[in-house]
Formats: C-alpha cells, structure tokens, sequence
C-alpha cells in the first residue's frame, strides 16, 4: 500500500471535505501519511488530526517563510510537542530564498530546529527552494547525517541528489515528476537509487498530470508511482512496495516506537 510521506491536510483547502477524505484513505490503498507542519498553527492542527485518524503521522516544525514571527515562547512549545505521541520527525525546516532573502534568520532558525530534533532524537523533514549549496552545508555542518530524514520535493540536479544522498538522506518524489518539463527531476529518479526514494504529495499543491491545476491529494500518487516505474523499469507494484518499506524504515512506523 502507498505511504504519503508529506501532506498538508490542515491545509484550509481540505475544510469541507477532510474527515471524509481521510476516512477512505485505507480503503483505497493509502496506509499511512505523515502531515508535515510549517508554522505553529499548523503544527496544532497536525497533532489534532494524528489524534482522531490512526493511520496519519506527524512531522511538527517551522517553514523558513514562517519564522519571522516566532517566540521563544513558539520554539519552547515546538521542543515539548515533538514528544507528543505519533509525531515522527522534525518538519517541514530548512531555507527559502524564493520569496525571502532574510537568508541569517532562516539559517538560525533551521539550525535550531536541527537541534530540536536532535534532542528528541528524530529525523528531519527538510525543505530547500533556491537554496541548494547552503541547505547542503547547514546539514553538513550541523551533522544532519546522524539524524537522517529527507529532503521533500526535491527539485535540484542528480549532481545535488549525490551530495544529500552522501548524508544519508532520502528524496521526496512527488507530482512534478509528471510534469512536461521535469527533465532534470526524471533525471535524478533514473539515477538515484530507489532505497533513497519516498512518495509524496505535498498536497493540496503539486497536483501530478494529467490534473495539474486541481487540488491535490494522496488518491492522485498512482500517477506518480507510474511515472517512476516507466523511468525505472520496473512494476508500479516495486515502486510501492519499496517506497513504504522506505518510510517505515525513516519514521519507525510498525519498526521501532510504533511496533
């Protein structure tokens, strides 16, 4: 069955519909997802929903596009609930530099959270736009490699798929490998190697083709799973079963804290 490894169903897209949606997941091959948090509301609402479904998961931390309002009042409650039951990882943390340039505050703010998963001994959920090279050295020199995770909705080159993989993490694949122009991620699922790979959707965005444009959600990853297994060549059915065993091994799901 298909493991979601990155969803945002707190996402006000999903309020006329979420509990509905949710409560087909396992009738339709979903088994587990993980909602990632990016700013403390969300957070909140992600601990919610880990509690009313038993199939999703959390990963609970700060965008880089939403710390500049942070407390230390924010951070303190961010170090205590990650210790809060079914949350898996630390996330989604890392640089931006799309829309911001405020590049010292997303560095401090990254590497603090770094520590917060350091301390509770989690992985990390790392999200990295425009921001290859310094993303790459702030896990480097902040030793994410014992941490493990994933950098979800990897969009750089195989060149940088090399040096996160190096760190021993894994790559979130998701619906803009279906996309017409998505030569350079084609390129990094030929190349990686598929015990690095995760699904994900990042729903309610990067809706797969051929429904770009629509809101996503954990039902369109067939179409990421096939995409894979044509430029793999292997069965979609591979790519499925590698992938969750992939995630039950990242965030101990039916292995370590939650067998």
């Amino acid at each position: 069955m298909i493991f979601d490894t990155h969803a945002h169903y707190d996402d006000e897209a999903f309020d006329e519909d979420r509990e509905k949606l949710l409560e087909r997941m396992r009738n339709r091959g979903v088994e587990y997802i993980v909602n990632a948090g990016s700013s403390i509301s969300s957070c909140k609402s992600t601990i919610g929903l880990t509690r009313r479904f038993p199939y999703v998961y959390g990963a609970l931390g700060i965008h880089p596009n939403e710390i500049g309002e942070l407390t230390d009042e924010d951070y303190q409650w961010l170090e205590n609930s990650v210790y809060k039951p079914k949350i898996v990882a630390v996330g989604e943390i890392g640089l931006d530099y799309h829309w911001s340039d405020n590049r010292k505050e997303q560095i401090a703010a990254f590497e603090r959270q770094l520590n917060i998963a350091r301390e509770a001994n989690l992985p990390v959920v790392i999200h990295s736009r425009d921001a290859a090279q310094d993303t790459y050295e702030v896990m480097k020199e902040n030793k994410a490699g014992e941490l493990g995770g994933v950098v979800h909705c990897f969009s750089y080159s195989k060149e940088m798929a090399e040096k996160f993989m190096d760190l021993g993490f894994y790559l979130g694949i998701g619906g803009a490998v279906t996309f017409k122009n998505a030569r350079k991620i084609r390129e990094v699922v030929e190349y990686m190697p598929m015990d690095k790979m995760l699904l994900e959707t990042d729903c309610p965005y990067m809706t797969p083709e051929p429904n770009r444009g629509k809101r996503n959600d954990s039902f369109q990853l067939p179409y990421v799973v096939n995409q894979i297994a044509e430029i793999k060549g292997i069965s979609p059915t591979e790519v499925v079963d590698i992938t969750c065993e992939n995630a039950k091994d990242l965030y101990g799901i039916g292995r370590k804290r939650f067998d």
